[in-house]
């Protein structure tokens, strides 16, 4: 439209439909750069000048925040259980200002945090009682469960770099419910794969997140800028933190269970409708009408990826309830857990000790290395021995 004199009352207009940018802008306002997402602004303000908004509700992000809080204090909760310089034999606890918060011997647990059989009183996954004794819980238990302070952390702050924009775009409901059941795939493919030793850790539910924003972005594609290269680079992230569960004691099943799962939930929780313009003709003031629908590709995808992740889990739980070890099934799997190398083996070793008990003193020695030592104890379960055994064979 071109514009008169100033006394004609009529609004010079320009549209740049080339540029893909549908805002109507007074003459000589320059349009805005294009956002990374396309993303299309909605009429809400009669003002022609001031008509911008966003097509996506932002929400407060607190859920996140509270996962977080959850984590760090169930992990001290662990600490003050523990209670190191009671249950453990010496002066090796540190430091010693915490008192029975202080860690185990880094000799027990390189990562500052309890013992092994603390964080199995606690709720770790052991697959043995998930099987045997019906202790399902555990599935859920572990993913709130931390081996040590340099766990937590490196799980924590990965949740809130990943989990915080995710909840501000997609709500605490769709988000949540991604997050623990992404936890809990994890932890099923986990104890059908590794059925020896304990795991804890909210790594499983993390790789959902990844997985999430994955297909996300795949469901999602139209709305997108530079999609491209948004993609490669989720993907080098997601390549690397798989490519670092391959080293030994750490449980890549739950990091695959979890991708998995967070990938096949994605295209049912974080789905988006897509946005189209429709014109107004004959007003120079009115701004486009926006219309948004799903795209048949995104329905097709929500009904498969429902279906698959629904009966992988049930399929999954029954599996493992019935006491089905996949390695049985799968020569190579564990290839995707731990490759041994010439510094490493991803064979578990297992020690046996020669135990005496008289009175409140137990004498254990290691048939590996012959070294033995008198413990003094009150009570002793098997799993208390089990543990000194181990640090006397270690």
């Amino acid at each position: 439209m071109t514009g008169g004199s100033p006394s004609s009352g009529r609004v010079e207009v320009n549209v740049d439909a080339r540029r893909g940018d549908n805002i109507v802008h007074p003459g000589g306002a320059p349009a805005p750069p294009p956002a990374s997402r396309r993303v299309s602004p909605l009429p809400v303000d009669p003002d022609p000048i001031r008509r911008y908004s966003r097509p996506f509700k932002r929400w407060f992000p607190w859920l996140v925040p509270c996962f977080v809080t959850a984590n760090i204090a169930i992990f001290i909760i662990t600490m003050f259980v523990n209670n190191c310089p009671k249950h453990y034999v010496g002066d090796s606890c540190f430091p010693s200002f915490l008192g029975r918060l202080s860690f185990q011997p880094l000799k027990e647990n390189p990562l500052f945090g309890p013992s092994s059989s603390t964080l199995e009183k606690m709720g770790a996954l052991e697959v043995d009682k998930v099987v045997h004794r019906h202790q399902a819980w555990r599935l859920i238990s572990c993913m709130w469960l931390h081996a040590g302070v340099i766990h937590v952390l490196a799980n924590m702050l990965s949740l809130l770099f990943i989990g915080i924009r995710l909840e501000q775009e997609f709500g605490f409901v769709r988000i949540g419910l991604l997050y623990l059941i992404s936890g809990f795939g994890g932890s099923l493919l986990s104890a059908l794969f590794i059925q020896s030793g304990i795991s804890v850790g909210a790594s499983g539910a993390l790789f959902g997140l990844l997985g999430g924003m994955l297909s996300e972005l795949l469901t999602n594609w139209t709305i997108y800028a530079n999609k491209r290269v948004a993609l490669s680079t989720l993907m080098v992230v997601i390549i690397i933190n798989l490519a670092i569960g391959v080293l030994p004691h750490v449980d890549n099943f739950a990091h695959i269970g979890g991708f998995i799962s967070g990938f096949l939930l994605g295209f049912v929780f974080l789905i988006r409708p897509q946005f189209k313009w429709v014109n107004r003709p004959h007003s120079a003031y009115a701004a486009p009408v926006v219309n948004s629908k799903h795209k048949p590709y995104q329905y097709m995808l929500w009904v498969i990826a429902f279906i698959l992740v629904t009966a992988g889990l049930i399929t999954g739980l029954i599996l493992l309830l019935r006491g089905v070890n996949l390695n049985d099934s799968c020569s190579w799997c564990h290839y995707l857990s731990c490759v041994p190398t010439s510094k490493w083996s991803c064979k578990s070793q297992q020690v046996y000790c020669e135990s005496t008990q008289m009175g409140n003193q137990l004498n254990l020695t290691c048939l590996s290395n012959g070294r033995s030592h008198i413990y003094p104890l009150s009570s002793s379960s098997p799993s208390q021995v089990q543990q000194l055994c181990s640090q006397l064979c270690n």
